[in-house]
């Protein structure tokens, strides 16, 4: 089926460190910009060994700063797959103090080793932690959903409906969280002041609730006065597809996925372009041009798994 990313980062880490004081604080400084710098570059076994060296020219009295300095490098372990190591550095951060990154970070590696009871524990006490944080419980249902364990995650977003607030984006992350609960009617009354207003991401969330309400053509509406607001991006011209595709419109929704290509867009909505232009040819019966456009999906995106298992099928044909 055609698709349109769901807005939510997997694993998030924002941090904001303090310079190091007392034993070496120049060189813990460096120690530390290096190992940012190896992180921002992908080299993440060289971005641990700067952290762990800032981490120890770090002096007792800087809790946080070390803390901080923890999560980073329990960041870089989760990227090479390390969850031992990830756990083991949450840990030597907790042991500072409580802190909600810490003990999210460690739940995810808990889950990806199979320890349901100690992820949920610490998800608990992230959650405890950050009340009021929707990006967090929705990073705890994602989570959950690549274990196939929504119905868990699904906990998490009931908590985050029950955070109090009555600003615009309160409205939005409440919408939002009614989509992926599927509950699409509820999302609509969530996301209508939101849309109005020309909220940005509001509006783009709208048009995906409308198509899946079967509603194109107030989708396409919303579609086009979002690129009147903002300008012409990826992301609405996949929406501008979705639309074409649900309208049976074929020949517009490839040309269209195309247009959208060229445009401004991160490698995920790019990739769902190129998805949904392989849709798009499936359905015009035309499964060469099919093939071509699902190996070009999976030549640049080789990780995904809709575009291994389109390619898999087209090849059949």
């Amino acid at each position: 089926m055609a698709r349109f990313s769901k807005q939510l980062l997997i694993i998030t880490v924002c941090l904001t460190l303090a310079g190091c004081r007392g034993r070496g604080p120049t060189e813990a400084e460096l120690a530390r910009d290096e190992g940012i710098s190896y992180m921002g570059a992908g080299d993440y076994e060289n971005a641990i060994a700067a952290f762990e060296q800032a981490y120890g020219l770090c002096d007792k009295k800087m809790p946080q700063t070390k803390t901080d300095i923890a999560l980073y490098e329990a960041a870089c372990s989760y990227k090479l797959g390390d969850f031992d190591a990830v756990k083991d550095t949450c840990s030597k951060a907790l042991a500072l103090g409580d802190n909600a990154d810490a003990y999210y970070l460690r739940a995810v590696a808990f889950l990806q080793t199979g320890e349901m009871d100690a992820a949920k524990a610490d998800f608990d006490a992230a959650s405890l932690l950050a009340p009021e944080n929707y990006e967090l419980f929705f990073n705890i249902y994602k989570q959950y959903e690549q274990k196939n364990l929504s119905a868990v995650g699904d906990e998490y977003l009931q908590k985050a409906l029950h955070i109090e607030g009555e600003e615009m984006e309160d409205d939005y992350q409440k919408g939002s969280i009614y989509f992926y609960l599927n509950d699409y009617t509820m999302a609509q009354q969530m996301l209508a002041k939101p849309a109005d207003a020309k909220h940005k991401n509001a509006m783009l969330l709208m048009g995906q609730v409308y198509l899946k309400l079967d509603d194109s053509v107030h989708a396409r509406n919303m579609y086009q006065q979002y690129m009147e607001e903002y300008g012409d991006d990826a992301q609405s011209y996949n929406g501008i597809v979705l639309c074409e595709l649900a309208d049976g419109n074929y020949d517009a929704a490839v040309s269209m996925a195309e247009a959208g290509l060229a445009l401004e867009g991160s490698d995920s909505e790019k990739c769902d372009l190129l998805y949904n232009e392989v849709i798009a040819y499936e359905r015009k019966h035309d499964f060469e041009a099919a093939k071509g456009a699902a190996a070009r999906l999976l030549e640049q995106y080789p990780d995904d798994a809709g575009a291994q298992k389109e390619y898999d099928f087209l090849v059949t044909r």
